[in-house]
């Protein structure tokens, strides 16, 4: 979106202002059972929303995240179980819900260039159905989770919400495509939704198809790294902070049509980030190329890098947690649950 405001009137509950409160409020999380939603409904339930959260129905009732989110929390928490592509499945959902954080999507790049269909349906057609339930149910505010693939090799640096989007992926191209949707929907049926754009996100209860997962999951018991391209850029946000810079959109006033970026305004290289982690794990580790793990030349984004300043500008935002400070935690957490990684296996 724009970087300009969409005028048009918020249908915000009252008192959900800049510092307005979250508690007893009915809210719907998509894709619950993912990384960075399940530490979002682990927030929302601490500040006393009533969560429902949607979780692709699986045979196994298989929750994902949540598995491992505290059992009280679990217990106070609504979980439906459905596919974000059913518009039946979505209206049913997100009836009689006050604010919708839409997280739901397959994010893996690799994933995305084998199946490029799937990719794409869940990643658009279910932002449709979502922007399609929100219009004819009228949700107070649609918070709409979006990438920092969508903007590619940047063209400049730092990379503002104006920069062109440039779909260097199947994946990156179904998000560019669910972030204009939101956009066509805030201005031609006035729908109340704001587009968060989070830079990589990293922490505990991610999977090993993430960089920093992959790092320490394999550094931690093996005595050989496998990476691919360790020259590429990336601006990493720990997800306490990526969650918060959710909920301050959530109570935000003035933000509705607004697209807004969450990075620290750091970057790193992944050669150089491997090194960090091996340094803080201190344990002797070979670092090889693996050419599996490499993207295709023109696919790969060789740098990404976050402005700020609008976040901080419209939500007070700034991450709290340095890098070296999140990667401890995060090296402590994967320490804890061995179970959740196969260091041995590229995952894509």
């Amino acid at each position: 979106m724009s970087s300009n405001p969409v005028e048009i009137a918020e249908t915000v509950a009252p008192g959900l202002g800049t510092a307005g409160s979250l508690a007893g409020r009915s809210i719907l999380v998509t894709g619950a059972g993912g990384f960075i939603a399940s530490h979002l409904v682990e927030r929302l339930d601490a500040e006393g929303a009533r969560v429902r959260a949607f979780v692709r129905y699986n045979s196994r009732a298989d929750l994902g995240c949540l598995k491992l989110i505290p059992e009280e929390t679990r217990n106070r928490i609504e979980i439906l179980f459905g596919d974000l592509q059913d518009a039946d499945a979505v209206l049913e959902a997100m009836n009689e819900v006050e604010i919708v954080f839409h997280l739901g999507a397959l994010i893996a790049i690799p994933y995305s260039y084998l199946h490029p269909r799937e990719v794409v349906g869940t990643n658009v057609i279910g932002t449709l159905n979502v922007l399609m339930a929100a219009r004819a149910l009228r949700p107070g505010r649609v918070l709409h989770a979006s990438t920092s693939e969508v903007y590619g090799t940047p063209l400049r640096i730092p990379i503002d919400e104006d920069h062109p989007l440039r779909a260097q992926s199947p994946y990156s191209a179904s998000k560019i495509g669910a972030d204009k949707l939101v956009e066509s929907f805030v201005r031609t049926f006035e729908v109340p939704a704001v587009t968060i754009r989070p830079f990589n996100t990293y922490g505990p209860r991610q999977s090993a198809r993430a960089v920093i997962p992959t790092i320490i999951s394999q550094a931690l018991v093996r005595d050989e790294l496998f990476l691919g391209d360790l020259t590429p850029k990336r601006d990493f946000t720990y997800v306490e902070d990526t969650v918060e810079g959710f909920i301050r959109a959530s109570v935000a006033e003035g933000v509705v049509g607004e697209t807004i970026n969450l990075g620290s305004g750091k970057a790193v290289e992944i050669g150089e980030l491997a090194d960090m982690i091996l340094r803080m794990i201190d344990r002797a580790v070979t670092l090889k190329s693996d050419p599996e793990r490499f993207r295709p030349d023109a696919s790969e984004v060789r740098q990404l890098l976050a402005d700020g300043r609008k976040a901080n500008a419209l939500l007070g935002w700034t991450p709290r947690i340095s890098l070296k400070e999140g990667l401890q935690k995060t090296i402590e957490w994967v320490r804890e649950h061995p179970e959740w990684f196969t260091p041995e296996r590229y995952t894509v």
